[in-house]
């Protein structure tokens, strides 16, 4: 089992990334190694173009149907699109998101939306989405999942790519899509900010209170 980085981009030219991950047997698997860039500057990459929000419609892990555009209009939000049996880059990401909207005063905790949408929605059923991201210490986190094809196309339409899962000659398998959190203003639900993998809890930390303003970071 493997992680690695590859390089990816946006209209923008922004440098992103792309995170294919091994996702091993259904049980996870063995410790992976991980290739990553270099950190930027600064943390956001603020897109010339807003990407308009997914009008997603999936399952969460109640069970429900939930639509992204009218749960989260209004309100500010980061988008993140992976799966729980990733073996490092999207525990990490999650868990620093997390950890970094609990530094927030509670006034705004209660305004940022957190929407976790698998890529692995055969393997990630509702029930292992929320058990795995309250381990990440994302209770808040909503996690969604649902058709793979409805997802994709989702996710194509702010410039993530993501793979179909492939089932490796060994029994792994690998899920490939693009590691970036998209972050999206409450002012006009457009989708502003880029963070990359590298980016740390202290750094969400810093830039979370703007984004909630919907002020460039």
């Amino acid at each position: 089992m493997r992680t690695k980085i590859l390089g990816a981009a946006l209209a923008t030219a922004a440098a992103l990334t792309l995170t294919a991950c091994g996702g091993g047997s259904d049980d996870g698997g063995d410790k992976p190694v991980a290739d990553v860039s270099a950190t930027p500057k600064k943390a956001a990459i603020t897109l010339d173009s807003p990407k308009a929000k997914p009008d997603l419609v999936l399952t969460d892990t109640n069970d429900k149907k939930y639509e992204l555009v009218k749960e989260t209009k209004g309100k500010p939000l980061l988008l993140y699109f992976g799966y729980t049996y990733c073996p490092d880059v999207c525990s990490t990401v999650i868990s620093d998101v997390a950890a970094a909207e609990k530094t927030l005063p509670k006034e705004d905790q209660e305004k940022l939306q957190v929407v976790f949408v698998t890529t692995d929605p055969e393997r990630d059923t509702p029930k292992r989405m929320r058990e795995w991201l309250d381990a990440q210490g994302g209770q808040d986190i909503v996690g969604l999942t649902g058709d793979f094809a409805t997802i994709q196309a989702a996710a194509k339409g702010i410039g993530i790519f993501v793979e179909k899962p492939k089932k490796e000659k060994d029994g792994s398998i690998t899920v490939s899509h693009g590691a970036e959190v998209v972050g999206f203003s409450p002012k006009d639900d457009g989708g502003h900010w880029i963070y990359t993998t590298e980016t740390t809890k202290d750094q969400y930390s810093k830039d979370l209170p703007k984004i909630i303003k919907g002020e460039n970071p």
